[in-house]
This record gives C-alpha cells, structure tokens and sequence, in this order.
C-alpha cells in the first residue's frame, strides 16, 4: 500500500467506496447498499465505477464506435437507475461520482484505484447463483492480485435486503 493510500484521512482527501457498476442485479444493489451506509455513519463517498470492455469488431472502426457509444449510453442509464434507488430507499444525501473506463475490469479497476488515491476500499456484491461468487470476485480475490491488492475488498451477501445491510453496516 502507498504512503499516499496510508495517509488518506490525514491529508484532506474524501474517502471513497468503490462500487463496480454492471447490469442491474441483487449483487450489486447489496454492495450499493453497504456502501451507502458506509458512507452515511463513517462520511465519504460512493465512486461508482462501469467499465466498458473491449467488443468482437475492434477491427472495424465504424463498429467499434457505435459500439462504444451503444455502452456508454448503457453505462449512463445504470448509473441513473442506482442513483434512483440510492433516492427510494432514503440515501439521497449521499454523495457520489461516476466512472466509466474502457479495458478488462479487472485491470481497470486496479488502473483506478492507483490513479485515485482517495479510494480506501471496494465494494462487491456475492452473486447468488450455486456456481459461486462471480467472475469479479474470484478474479480479484484469487488472482495474481490476491495477497496484495491495495485496499481492502468487502464482499456483500447478494440476497440480503437494503434493510439487512443498512442494520449491518
């Protein structure tokens, strides 16, 4: 972990939990949910991050641009969805930034967290599903990066309600 990591509260930044944003899913609601709770009794703030991951015709310019544009707008309506559901269930005080990058997730995220110093921990939610965890997950906490990712990882239960999570945040 960086001095810079190390020193984030004591230099003025704004502590940021990471929440990595895809399609609307319990999962991901879970880790919102925390995070916004988080937020709320320790201060902060949300980063809410949607990576936009390389297509079959990048060979083809014209595709690939329409592409990008198709999951950009995709990327905005996620964003406007949780934002809502941040407001519906009474976060709507809370701050909170968007992200949108462009590359594999997992490198992305790591490139975002390095780049942002303000990010002190990230957010997952467990997917319910019998084959495990969910690609990010186990990608993040089993991978090369396992042992040494910079901040800390808190993965949620994907089928706890918004009230589970706000009595265990």
């Amino acid at each position: 972990m960086s001095d810079l990591k190390r020193n984030v509260f004591s230099s003025g930044h704004v502590r940021k939990f990471l929440v990595v944003i895809e399609e609307e899913a319990p999962e991901i609601e879970a880790a919102l949910a925390f995070a916004a709770n988080r937020v709320r009794r320790t201060g902060g703030m949300i980063s809410m991050l949607y990576v936009i991951e390389p297509g079959d015709f990048q060979h083809w310019l014209g595709v690939k641009e329409i592409q990008r544009e198709e999951a950009l707008q995709k990327a905005k309506a996620i964003f406007r969805l949780y934002r809502r559901k941040l407001k519906a269930n009474g976060f709507e005080d809370i701050t909170s930034e968007e992200v949108v990058r462009e590359g594999k997730k997992g490198e992305e995220i790591s490139k975002l967290i390095e780049e942002d110093d303000d990010i002190a921990i990230i957010v997952l939610g467990a997917s319910e599903e019998q084959s495990g965890p969910g690609p990010l997950i186990s990608n993040l906490v089993s991978g090369n990066k396992a042992g040494s990712f910079p901040v800390p990882i808190s993965i949620i239960p994907g089928h706890l309600s918004w009230d589970d999570i706000t009595s265990l945040a």
